[in-house]
């Protein structure tokens, strides 16, 4: 009998995660940072989708045509009974990827995105994609691609491929990836115990251990058990996409922009000095010891000038998608953290409170004797890295987006009073997805019936939770009694009310 999986973990579906960097609408900024013109997205694809909560969110909430496909028939199954409850113009398969990227029934694509996908795969199915994109990105087009790469695996990947030699050798026939995972784990701990040499060489191997052991399993076996897997330098991956005539835009990675906090004075002279822009990519990786890119390539890279550039930035709008008091002035970059600066940063966000869409062009005019464009864009850039601004689309799409949000959001919450899986609901002004947990979407789902006060959504989640013999946790321990359980309730509703549901209302989501 063939083996359909050709090595990749399929007997554990992957995490319910949103990846945001596969969003379209977070093309402009980026590439604008680049000084690059940006396509319109009307045709899309995911390659390797997952259970589907990326390529459904960006679906329902935008106006774009998506296509794409994952292997795994029970992650495709569930991705389109996603699709089909919100409505959204998605056309979902479980086609391996040769097979997918043969059919005669797809359009051109304005974007087509990979997220991690390309680390997973063999040379073969690369050289499928390869061919994919030749053959079906439009000029102009992007291609977004993440992945693992070098020099950030160098020390690891040799305990990488020790776990999952264990997995196939030592791991019990029968009993599931998870215990093989957990198996190699401590494995793997018994021999770092031993001191090894390679463990004295490669001090940070110990804390990296450390960090995957509370890790979710899900996620583990996807990323370390896999038969193919390769950390890939940025040059080796410009090479493969070069037959495809790709060239390189810029990072995907917002805080990547900001050569400040991630490079010091004396790295920044030194690239500077290298006249071949991929050359220097590949020279960055190494002074930030890059484990993992995210970037954009573009199939016709086209510069935009000054004044396009000025323009472009000034129309762009945004929103913050979280409260105001939560936003530290404090940053993480390659160098560590860094305190952004007041001046700038605390009138932008005090501007913005209000969780009302806004264009960089507006703050302009409103701060105009405090800030300047340029301080503007930099510090929105920043933001929207951390997690704290989003783009906005227009009003018109907004509301031909809502119905279909609306719908896909109801399925989600509806989803949620049994299981935690998804934690993620679709916003049409932002064209994607922001975090909602199981708790936050049940007061929603509650909201949604007619039911208006923190103290009744706290009764309608007890309700739910006792009937399936379930029970609040808090600082470790159990939650006894119904009394107890509905005051901790009435407690996280009555936050969630004054804190998320306006910037919920904002994002007509609730």
């Amino acid at each position: 009998m063939s083996d359909w999986t050709a090595g990749y973990v399929a007997d554990i579906g992957y995490t319910y995660g949103y990846y945001g960097e596969l969003n379209p609408l977070r093309l402009k900024l980026a590439f604008l940072n680049a000084g690059l013109d940006f396509p319109d997205i009307g045709t899309a694809c995911e390659l390797g989708f997952g259970q589907g909560i990326s390529i459904n969110s960006h679906a329902a909430a935008s106006l774009v045509e998506w296509h794409g496909t994952d292997f795994n028939p029970s992650q495709a199954a569930f991705a389109q009974s996603v699709a089909s409850a919100s409505g959204a113009n998605a056309h979902l398969h479980d086609d391996a990827f040769d097979a997918f990227c043969q059919r005669d029934d797809l359009p051109d694509f304005d974007y087509i995105g990979l997220h991690g996908i390309w680390s997973w795969i063999s040379d073969e199915n690369r050289a499928v994609i390869v061919d994919f994109v030749r053959r079906k990105l439009k000029v102009g087009g992007v291609l977004y691609i993440s992945y693992n790469t070098q020099p950030g695996w160098a020390s690891f990947a040799p305990m990488r491929h020790l776990m999952r030699e264990h997995g196939e050798v030592m791991g019990a026939e029968g009993h599931g990836i998870v215990p093989k995972v957990d198996a190699a784990i401590n494995f793997a701990e018994q021999l770092l115990a031993t001191n090894p040499t390679y463990a004295r060489a490669n001090p940070q191997v110990n804390e990296r251990l450390n960090q995957i052991k509370n890790q979710n399993r899900q996620y583990l076996a996807h990323e370390y058990f896999n038969h193919d897997w390769l950390p890939m330098h940025f040059s080796t991956l410009a090479e493969w996409l070069s037959s495809a005539k790709l060239g390189f835009a810029c990072s995907a990675h917002y805080l990547d922009h900001v050569t400040g906090i991630n490079l010091t004075q004396e790295q920044r002279a030194l690239l500077e000095q290298l006249p071949d822009r991929l050359f220097r990519e590949t020279v960055r990786d190494f002074m930030v010891n890059q484990q993992f890119r995210r970037d954009y390539w573009v199939k016709g890279p086209r510069e935009v000038n000054g004044l396009e550039r000025s323009e472009q930035l000034r129309a762009q709008r945004i929103i913050l998608t979280s409260p105001r008091h939560d936003v530290s002035l404090k940053v993480k970059g390659a160098l560590g953290e860094a305190d952004m600066n007041e001046a700038i940063y605390a009138p932008i966000l005090d501007a913005m409170a209000d969780h009302k869409p806004r264009s960089l062009g507006e703050l302009e005019k409103t701060l105009q004797e405090r800030v300047n464009l340029a301080q503007i864009s930099e510090a929105v850039t920043v933001l929207i890295g951390g997690g704290h601004i989003a783009p906005v689309q227009d009003e018109n799409t907004l509301q031909k987006a809502k119905k279909r949000t609306d719908k896909l959001n109801l399925h989600l919450m509806d989803k949620a009073r049994g299981s935690d899986d998804v934690t993620y609901l679709a916003s049409p002004v932002i064209g994607g997805s922001v975090k909602v947990v199981r708790f936050h979407q049940l007061f929603l789902l509650a909201r949604s019936q007619g039911i208006q006060q923190p103290e009744q959504w706290a009764a309608f989640v007890w309700q739910l939770l006792k009937s399936q013999g379930q029970q609040l946790v808090k600082e470790g321990k159990t939650v006894q009694g119904d009394e107890q359980n509905i005051a901790e309730l009435k407690e996280q509703a009555i936050a969630f009310a004054e804190q998320q549901l306006p910037i919920l209302k904002a994002l007509h989501i609730a």
